[in-house]
């Protein structure tokens, strides 16, 4: 028998041996004589989820995170029995539990370890909440590297680094400073080239450990609730990140203006204010798609009201400017001012809606309004009543999206920032405490407002943002990464977030440009455009304390380079489309940073600069005032300068040439790139034709095009184009096969084929077998050929 010396160490409890076996279809229970039980269920043949219990009793089953859409199923699993352990086999992995320690560890098929537990399960009891602290320790390998996590504001490699999940209204945070506004508890590990993925799936507050106290363990522990993880196993980190995609969600398509140029800040007031922007953009020819209204439109700062002093008619101002092609969108946050004129407030009341103390009374919090009661989210009744808050706006106002900020929930004048650890929370009929629910309040607000939003913008798409998110939020929401400030330092930052976040299931995300807090130069606001049109979210926001950041606020020259780079946005708008498909449909990361594209160069492995944006574009942006140009590292293949097409070999760094009004940006060998016209917003212009930058390789690479109506939901019912295209280039030839699928029609008849990097001099060009002739390519600096869309085989030969 083991003694309780032995099963306890500074406080921690383990579990001993096991004493049962059982098996229930895909689950399998391993109990401990001291009563913990482990549960291993297999999802998928390399998706395997770890749960464990005290006492043996778990915890209710219950998960905002997981997408009840997520696709599982596997196609083997046997266990074996001997006298130390019991191995689980699936298609992709073995799992070994130790029959004296309850250990596991996970090798592939080979028998090469993948993860394996150091302590393993302990716990430690919580006397002051009940309940225990749950950890779990893992060995770290010599050489393994850490990614993920979310929006930490730190080196993309969390080797050595400890951080926690606690979403926090951060203002003006720094480098490394932690936590922020997002709670992803998601990592990626990578060793001697295989990779694999942890989600410990835990709403209480978490803590992880990379190797920073011991160097050869990595743990993480929550402050209650379940140990509950789920392991996915590569080798490639590409198929981690899709499966974790898969398994927490992925958005429907947004409406194609979502992907414009956004223009906010802290606040556009009064209506001519609004309108003198929204001129501003249109009289200086620079490209934009929405006007953000920030907490100032409101009566007092009582959510879903207007101050009839500033905007005398909304109805009739966002008709307006509509008209003139932006998109309105407003803010709405969870404090209800407490007012019992205010029959938001009154309605919630009466219903029971508000979250309430341990001992009863209404929890009350400071922020913009004075004194606020805030809804329970976590209700489904309070989900449900607050998706109906937004008829008025988008149905009768006609309000295009909604931005939901100070969700964490952001409190003002309390050391903590935000509401007391003894408010009661539904949890959608799992009562719980605020150290429960408050990493997923923001992700339950937003939810409720996509619900609502959803219903009322019908037929159109919805579009909303949020500030604060769990593991999953994705599935409802675009976001930005919080209160920046105007510094280098912040582009950096920025730079990793997003890389960071797309490695962490959230590719919709970017930061507010030019910096939320203090105020930029001109150089510094050109540098974060030239970065931010390269963001899935694309939009400058600012606090407006120090000035103004519009695009011509800092001169000619700036304006003229910041026009210059949103128009290239604008063109770019079906290529970021189709990664936007790719992402929602296949789970694909919208930006790779260099080792998610090619993990088995160690180069890549501690790279934080550059990113491939899509699958094909390589953009390494500018990063300190004065520069004229910056090393880099060009992954390994061949790229062509994005300005020049000059080709660089991959493989190592170099010295890259980039005036204030360039950045380097490389288009891989082979790429197919599709373009529209600069529009000065989405729909303005009838598409007369799909250009297609054309890369010429010595070798074969695969493109696509996805388009649809840009809006609305057609598109599920088949009524989408999707093109794929084959390049295959020899010494001589060049030859370009197109795939479709899908029944939408688009506007356009015609393909302009921009010809990049051709070795040869053209002789002949066919199109479905039938030749071309000669004098319909264009050799305006490099050679454009114009062909029918619905063409099968481009062929060009040379001599």
């Amino acid at each position: 028998m083991i003694t309780n010396t032995e099963l306890e160490y500074k406080g921690n409890l383990y579990p001993n041996h096991i004493v049962d076996f059982k098996q229930d279809t895909n689950k399998l229970y391993f109990t401990t004589e001291n009563g913990v039980v482990l549960e291993i269920t297999v999802l998928r043949g390399s998706l395997i989820r770890f749960r464990y219990a005290t006492n043996y009793v778990f915890e209710p089953d219950f998960s905002y995170a997981i997408d009840p859409e997520a696709n599982l199923g596997y196609s083997k699993l046997e266990v074996i029995e001997n006298d130390t352990e019991y191995i689980i086999e699936t298609a992709r992995v073995h799992v070994l539990v130790d029959k004296k320690s309850l250990r596991t560890q996970i090798s592939d098929l080979e028998g090469h370890i993948i993860n394996e537990d150091e302590i393993g399960f302990h716990w430690e009891e919580n006397y002051e909440y009940g309940g225990n602290t749950v950890k779990m320790s893992k060995i770290t390998q010599t050489g393994e590297s850490f990614y993920g996590m979310g929006d930490k504001a730190t080196h993309s490699n969390l080797k050595g680094k400890r951080v926690e999940n606690w979403v926090t209204d951060q203002y003006a945070y720094g480098k490394d400073q932690d936590p922020l506004y997002k709670a992803i508890p998601f990592y990626t590990g990578l060793h001697k080239g295989k990779a694999y993925g942890i989600f410990f799936d835990n709403s209480f507050k978490t803590h992880f450990d990379f190797a920073h106290e011991r160097r050869n363990t990595t743990s993480f522990w929550a402050d209650g609730g379940d140990l509950n993880y789920y392991f996915f196993y590569g080798p490639e980190m590409s198929k981690v990140v899709s499966a974790y995609s898969n398994l927490t969600g992925t958005p429907e398509l947004p409406p194609m203006w979502a992907l414009g140029y956004h223009q906010s800040k802290w606040s556009y007031y009064p209506e001519s204010n609004v309108k003198e922007i929204a001129k501003g953009f249109r009289d200086q020819n620079i490209p934009c798609d929405a006007i953000y209204l920030d907490i100032d439109y409101m009566d007092g700062f009582r959510c879903f009201t207007w101050d009839k002093k500033l905007f005398s008619d909304p109805k009739r101002m966002i008709k307006e400017l509509e008209a003139d092609g932006f998109k309105t969108v407003v803010m709405i946050d969870p404090g209800i001012k407490i007012d019992r004129e205010y029959w938001i407030y009154r309605e919630a009341l009466e219903k029971g809606y508000f979250c309430r103390r341990g001992d009863g009374p209404l929890m009350t919090g400071k922020v913009w309004p004075g004194e606020c009661n805030f809804p329970d989210f976590t209700d489904p009744d309070v989900r449900e009543w607050w998706a109906e808050l937004y008829k008025e706006f988008m149905s009768d106002l006609g309000v295009h999206a909604v931005w939901n900020d100070m969700n964490e929930p952001a409190v003002m004048e309390v050391p903590s920032k935000t509401a007391p650890l003894d408010t009661r929370h539904n949890y959608d009929g799992h009562p719980c405490t605020h150290r429960k629910a408050h990493n997923v309040y923001g992700m339950q607000m937003v939810r409720a407002t996509y619900e609502g939003v959803k219903k009322y913008v019908y037929p159109n798409r919805p579009f909303v943002i949020t500030r604060a998110a769990y593991a999953g939020t994705q599935r409802y929401s675009s976001t930005w990464t919080g209160d920046n400030v105007a510094t280098w330092e912040h582009l950096w930052i920025a730079n990793v977030q997003m890389q960071r976040m797309c490695m962490s299931g959230y590719s919709f995300v970017g930061s507010d440009i030019g910096g939320f807090a203090e105020q930029p130069n001109g150089e510094l606001f050109a540098r974060w455009v030239q970065l931010g049109i390269f963001h899935p979210f694309c939009r400058v926001h600012s606090s407006g304390d120090h000035g103004d950041q519009e695009p011509w606020s800092f001169g000619t020259e700036i304006t003229d380079i910041v026009r210059k780079f949103i128009e290239i946005r604008y063109q770019l708008l079906p290529y970021l489309y189709t990664m936007f498909y790719k992402y929602s449909k296949e789970q694909r990361p919208m930006l790779q940073s260099l080792v998610l594209f090619d993990q088995e160069d160690v180069q890549t492995h501690f790279r934080t600069d550059e990113f491939i944006f899509g699958e094909q574009i390589l953009v390494c942006p500018v990063q300190e005032p004065n520069a004229q140009g910056r090393r880099m590292y060009i992954p390994r293949g061949k790229w062509y300068d994005f300005w020049t097409d000059e080709v660089s070999e991959g493989g190592k760094e170099r010295w890259v040439k980039a005036d204030l009004d360039s950045i380097p940006i490389f288009i891989k060998e082979g790429a197919i790139i599709p373009k529209y016209p600069v529009q000065q917003y989405v729909g303005e212009l009838e598409i007369k034709e799909l250009i297609l930058d054309t890369y010429f390789k010595l070798g074969t690479e695969s493109s696509e095009v996805y388009e649809d109506a840009q809006d609305g939901y057609d598109y599920k019912k088949g009524r989408y184009s999707l093109r794929n295209f084959k390049l295959t280039g020899k010494e001589k030839s060049l030859t370009v096969q197109q795939f479709k699928s899908g029944t939408f029609v688009t506007e356009y008849e015609t393909l302009k084929f921009n010809l990049h990097g051709l070795p040869f001099q053209i002789d002949k060009i066919e199109v479905d077998n039938e030749e071309v002739d000669l004098k319909s390519v264009k050799p305006n600096g490099s050679h454009s050929l114009f062909i029918d869309k619905n063409f099968t085989v481009l062929h060009i030969t040379g001599k």
